[in-house]
């Protein structure tokens, strides 16, 4: 055999071997994706409605893929821990992140180091639900609405306060974005979570306070607390005669607690695109929209670009709520 052919056969065989060693090719990557099981990391602890929504869609997700979706409870830094981690997961899919408010917009412009950006860091998948807060106060304040509530504020300025679930949490922000549009005064207490602060409001040492829907429902119906408004653009359907914060003299006013799913940035886009499916088509079953709606969670399901979009308004709606407060964190 010639020189000139053993050359070009021994090119050849390099050729291939070189080519056998590159990762999958993007479509080939998706078409076999997933092919062991995909760990979804919710960034706090077990039990609150951002891990209950993650469990009821982890579960339908499982059935789609043919593998397991495994929800991992990294609790800790109000949700940054478990984000950081997932924004340095290897951008192959198995890892994603059951993504909040509180990670990729409040925690992003309260901090003063900033583990991870909310944008850069991560690929969207799906916008998931949206989750309502609710004006509640004790029901000894002579406050019957939100007019009425407004009106008290306003002749007795800095009199009254309202609890939260610590400082710089959506809860906290939920009452100084009521300040800044209503233009009224009150003190702002923070407790070590949403329990503890719920229990003095019920107790009246605190007469108001903004909540997740959820955790004051059981309340509300039994009475010990008065919804005055839902914070939702939209009325919550588990609770039809309560109104919108914006019907009730407050346009505009909206927030909410929102669960959305995030991959590392650069994860291949079929592969996305196979997480958004599963994601949005489980959002669709009967028995995930049962569930649902016994929390009040408004299903969404959305492409990536449109939470992608999503993401990039609730900063520039936080950016001057969290300056005009002051809020800043280590």
């Amino acid at each position: 055999m010639a020189f000139s052919q053993l050359t070009r056969r021994a090119t050849l065989m390099l050729g291939l071997m070189a080519l056998s060693a590159l990762p999958f090719s993007t479509p080939a990557l998706a078409q076999g994706f997933p092919d062991r099981p995909i760990t979804l990391v919710v960034p706090f602890a077990a039990g609150g409605s951002t891990d209950v929504v993650a469990r009821i869609v982890a579960q339908k997700m499982s059935e789609d893929l043919g593998e397991q979706v495994i929800v991992q409870n990294v609790a800790g830094a109000g949700g940054n821990l478990g984000a950081a981690n997932v924004a340095r997961a290897d951008a192959d899919g198995y890892t994603i992140l059951m993504g909040t408010v509180a990670t990729h917009a409040l925690n992003p412009l309260i901090l003063k180091t900033k583990p991870y950006d909310p944008q850069k860091d991560f690929a969207p998948i799906s916008l998931l639900v949206i989750v309502p807060n609710v004006l509640v106060v004790n029901p000894e304040l002579p406050a019957k609405n939100v007019e009425e509530l407004l009106a008290l504020l306003k002749a007795k300025p800095d009199e009254y306060s309202y609890a939260s679930s610590g400082n710089g949490t959506p809860l906290h922000l939920s009452g100084e974005l009521f300040k800044k549009m209503a233009g009224v005064s009150m003190q702002h207490i923070p407790y070590k979570g949403a329990g503890p602060a719920l229990n003095d409001v019920i107790g009246n040492q605190v007469p108001i306070m903004f909540d997740n829907l959820p955790s004051s429902s059981g309340h509300i119906k039994a009475g010990t607390l008065r919804a005055l408004a839902v914070t939702t653009a939209e009325r919550a359907p588990s609770f039809p005669d309560v109104p919108t914060v914006a019907e009730s003299g407050i346009p505009g006013y909206e927030t909410y607690t929102w669960n959305g799913l995030f991959a590392p940035a650069n994860t291949p886009q079929p592969v996305v695109a196979r997480l958004n499916e599963a994601a949005n088509k489980a959002l669709k079953d009967p028995a995930v929209i049962e569930r649902m709606k016994e929390f009040s969670a408004k299903i969404v399901g959305s492409t990536p670009e449109e939470l992608s979009a999503h993401v990039t308004a609730e900063l520039a709606k936080w950016t001057p709520v969290v300056r005009d407060a002051n809020v800043q964190m280590d």
